[in-house]
């Protein structure tokens, strides 16, 4: 085998870290690594935090959900809840009360065994106003949680959660949720040790101490080995866990490669097991000289751009839609995109719970965006302020950004400057609204129309257009607390109808993953949210 030695930065560094390997080795750093029973994945960003209560990103995401783990789990396939911390669970006559039965084996690393208390006061510490957890809508579904959180309530007693004994834990959520089983399964409802975090002083801050890899302590498959900021983040399978017998890997290596053609390169070159985000550009020649693989898997998410409300003219309804209805989404998905993806004319991706919507969604109408530029005071453009596209440093984001760039100018004849950002900086931008507009893609278990729509209402965490509907508000309570399937469908329906009007928001597309996965990668299974299978797969020369 002939080994071609590269020489880039970012993968003389690789080099350097990965086994003590050189290019006058025969195998690769994957062969290697195969041997060892070490996955090399490439994480596409330097991750935030580790903290699974706070972090906002498919990056944090991936790792935490190796070193965390929940009450439930999804199925690698089917999504479905199973079987994790929570060993079985009842649901009461009234429809709303849960009785979790935990593991009495389940430890942390360090040994301490997970108990109820831990879930009770991890779902405390998120919902507390202090923290200012971005994802603590999440936990709405709880009984009082969403009056806790906002300040309306003060004692925690009045949250749907309660210790029974240390190994019972019971929840109640607010409303009859069909899917409130399977959404226990997000990293939002993941423990956090308590212990640990009371000596950083971690309870009511972000960004301690607790996730550096001398002090995290986790309940997942893996273990923090270390962490060499923007190098590689190493995990070791766990001893502690109560299912380590069924754990075949033995490390995962997560290394932060921003550049999807450095990523690409690396794998061709040997350097990586798997990489998340092949670059559009060499999908078709992976389709036909790799096409076992290449994974094309349908996502239930949704690309869009996100309109900033707090600064005008983008707080100006007409502006909004001339934008949206100047993007020609069919030419992004079949000369940009390129991997199945599907145009979005609404914002929840089709199908969801048996939901179509039926009411017209946006499409390109370049007559009707000039007519509503020139209402709001832009004629052809003219005194057009020059306002700035943000995206996430990627090749997809990038090219994306350049062709609507270019349908702005000359379908409606404004300028939209473009600008990338590492990810850490480009998450903090959003977190504070601040951009003019800012590509975004968000995804969730197919569950339920609620939980797409959920995200654009009022003061939540995810709701970076700072939009505020009242009358979208109360559509989304009164969903929330219907179940007679044709009046939710009738609920959902003039909820969409609250987009299109004000169009916060501009779908582009609903997704795909574009996955490379090396032949010796085993029970490797592709899901809709990009659930990583690392506690299933194994690795075999």
């Amino acid at each position: 085998m002939k080994i071609r030695c590269l020489h880039t930065p970012w993968l003389a560094a690789l080099v350097l870290l990965s086994l003590n390997t050189g290019c006058r080795d025969r195998q690769t750093l994957a062969d290697q690594a195969t041997a060892k029973g070490t996955l090399l994945i490439s994480n596409s960003a330097e991750p935030a935090d580790l903290d699974p209560q706070t972090i906002t990103g498919n990056p944090e995401n991936n790792i935490v959900h190796a070193l965390f783990e929940g009450l439930v789990r999804y199925h690698p396939e089917t999504l479905d809840p199973v079987p994790a911390v929570a060993s079985h669970w009842d649901l009461a006559e009234d429809g709303v009360t849960y009785t979790f039965h935990l593991r009495e084996d389940a430890r942390w690393s360090d040994g301490v065994p997970v108990t109820a208390h831990d879930f009770h006061r991890a779902y405390q510490r998120m919902l507390s106003p202090k923290l200012a957890s971005h994802n603590a809508d999440g936990l709405y579904r709880l009984k009082g949680a969403e009056d806790y959180h906002q300040g309306r309530s003060t004692d925690f007693s009045t949250v749907g959660s309660r210790v029974v004994d240390e190994f019972t834990l019971e929840l109640t959520a607010a409303q009859p949720t069909p899917f409130f089983v399977r959404s226990l399964s997000n990293r939002r409802w993941f423990p956090v040790p308590i212990h640990v975090l009371e000596k950083h002083d971690a309870l009511e801050r972000q960004g301690t101490p607790w996730t550096r890899p001398e002090n995290l302590v986790g309940n997942g498959p893996f273990v923090l080995e270390s962490w060499e900021p923007n190098r590689v983040i190493e995990t070791a399978r766990s001893t502690t866990y109560w299912n380590r017998n069924e754990v075949s890997l033995k490390r995962i290596h997560f290394l932060p490669i921003e550049n999807s053609t450095s990523e690409e390169a690396a794998y061709r070159a040997g350097q990586l097991h798997v990489i998340l985000n092949l670059p559009i550009s060499k999908i078709e020649t992976y389709r036909r000289e790799r096409p076992d693989e290449l994974n094309i898997s349908p996502a239930s998410n949704t690309y869009y751009y996100a309109f900033n409300l707090t600064r005008p003219p983008l707080d100006d309804p007409r502006v909004r839609t001339a934008l949206a209805l100047a993007i020609d989404r069919e030419a992004i998905t079949r000369e940009v995109t390129r991997a199945g993806q599907q145009v979005a004319r609404h914002f929840v991706p089709p199908g969801i719970s048996g939901y179509y919507s039926q009411v017209p969604g946006v499409s390109l109408d370049l007559d009707r965006a000039r007519e509503l530029l020139a209402e709001a005071g832009f004629p052809d453009g003219l005194g057009f302020p020059t306002l700035t596209l943000l995206y996430n440093t990627a090749e997809s984001h990038k090219t994306i950004a350049q062709a609507v760039q270019q349908m702005w100018r000359q379908g409606l004849g404004i300028d939209i400057q473009l600008e990338n950002q590492e990810w850490q900086v480009y998450v903090d931008s959003m977190q504070r609204h601040d951009f003019d507009i800012s590509r975004a893609t968000l995804g969730f278990a197919p569950d339920d129309p609620t939980t797409y729509f959920e995200i654009h209402s009022t003061g939540h965490g995810f709701n970076i257009s700072a939009w505020s509907d009242p009358e979208f508000d109360s559509l989304l309570d009164l969903a929330l607390n219907e179940t007679e399937p044709e009046v939710r469908a009738e609920i959902f329906a003039k909820m969409d109808q609250r987009l299109i009007a004000e169009m916060p928001i501009a779908p582009i597309y609903h997704g795909t993953y574009i996955h490379v996965v090396r032949p010796e990668v085993k029970n490797w299974t592709e899901n809709m949210i990009q659930s990583l299978p690392l506690r299933e797969a194994s690795l075999e020369p």
